[in-house]
């Protein structure tokens, strides 16, 4: 898919073409020009040909339907990961693919990503380059299209996915303001995330933003000794640094911010690393949330016993605190797993 090039190519036309052309895109959501019939048939073959709307794409669905892989081809051949997250209702009868799901897109915000982080597949595949915001708006249209053969649309997008956001930060804004647009996707901002290993000149700038973006801050360790071993990227900013900028993007913005914990055993899931954190997140608008670790090859996850015991300890000390479902693990389409390799999905 590429539309970088419609509004060079709608310079020519009526005004009011450019709206129509959004919402044939983003509400209407066609695959091919030639099924948009209320623009001329002149303008449908010159879009087809400068600005093609076909995604070229391989999908793995999880056992559960709760999740969907897709791997996604760009123009220049590289390939990035997206999932679908379908997050059924409390009302045990319902199916994943029921129009009142809450349908999260995970994406990617680059094609790898160059922090290295040790217990991540995307980290130790390399980096290749930024995405723009269309490749990044490409994602969520794929599963807006996927979605809409159920009668159900995507009702939030979280940039946890390939890469670093805020190592892209103009694209990723960009893509969460064209999808945010009333006359478009009209996505509410409140809808997105962005999860940042802590990148500092991102914070601030988000701060400044007027969306109402969330924000979620990867820390997974309570102290700089053990995060620089698992997270190269705080031999950098450390986390006394991450926290500071966090405290002033919470005064700024009045939004909680939550912390991303990833839980390893025996590396950063012990008592005294709750305690630890604990005294770091004093806090009213932190919350803690914590991920058992997904394989990737490096580690082992927690037990259920010590992920249990780490969640009591921080709500003891007053600190809110959620558990992140599993999902998609046996699509290897979890938090952390993606590697965007073809021979994963066997088609």
């Amino acid at each position: 898919m590429n539309i970088t090039k419609l509004k060079d190519i709608l310079k020519k036309e009526p005004p009011y073409r450019l709206k129509q052309v959004e919402k044939i895109i983003f509400q209407d959501l066609i695959n091919d020009w030639s099924q948009a019939k209320v623009l001329p048939v002149g303008l449908r073959e010159e879009l087809n040909k400068k600005c093609p709307l076909k995604i070229d794409f391989q999908a793995s669905v999880s056992k559960d339907e709760k999740t969907v892989k897709a791997l996604i081809i760009l123009e220049d051949g590289l390939k990035i990961e997206t999932v679908l997250m379908r997050h059924q209702p409390r009302d045990k009868t319902s199916t994943p693919r029921d129009k009142d799901c809450r349908n999260t897109v995970c994406v990617s915000s680059q094609a790898g990503c160059p922090l290295g982080c040790s217990f991540c597949a995307t980290g130790k595949s390399g980096f290749k380059r930024n995405l723009k915001a269309s490749e990044i708006v490409e994602q969520i249209l794929f599963f807006a299209r996927l979605l809409k053969k159920d009668s159900s649309k995507v009702t939030n997008v979280v940039f946890m996915g390939m890469g670093e956001p805020f190592l892209n930060y103009d694209n990723v804004l960009g893509a969460i303001k064209v999808l945010n647009n009333k006359d478009g996707f009209n996505l509410g901002a409140r809808h997105f995330s962005i999860s940042t290993v802590g990148i500092p000149e991102g914070i601030k700038k988000l701060s400044g933003e007027k969306l109402q973006i969330n924000l979620a801050i990867s820390l997974h360790a309570s102290k700089d000794e053990l995060r620089s071993k698992i997270m190269p990227i705080n031999k950098k900013y450390s986390i006394k640094e991450v926290l500071t900028v966090v405290e002033e993007y919470i005064k700024k913005t009045k939004r909680r911010v939550m912390i991303e914990y990833v839980m390893i055993d025996g590396v950063n899931d012990s008592d005294e690393c709750a305690k630890d954190l604990a005294r770091l997140l004093k806090k009213l608008l932190y919350f803690v949330n914590l991920i058992s670790y997904n394989p990737t090859g490096a580690f082992r996850a927690s037990s259920r016993e010590r992920i249990k015991k780490f969640k009591e300890i921080l709500e003891k000390s007053g600190i809110t605190v959620t558990e992140r479902y599993r999902f998609g693990s046996g699509i290897k389409a979890a938090c952390g797993q993606l590697i965007a390799r073809e021979k994963q999905y066997g088609n």
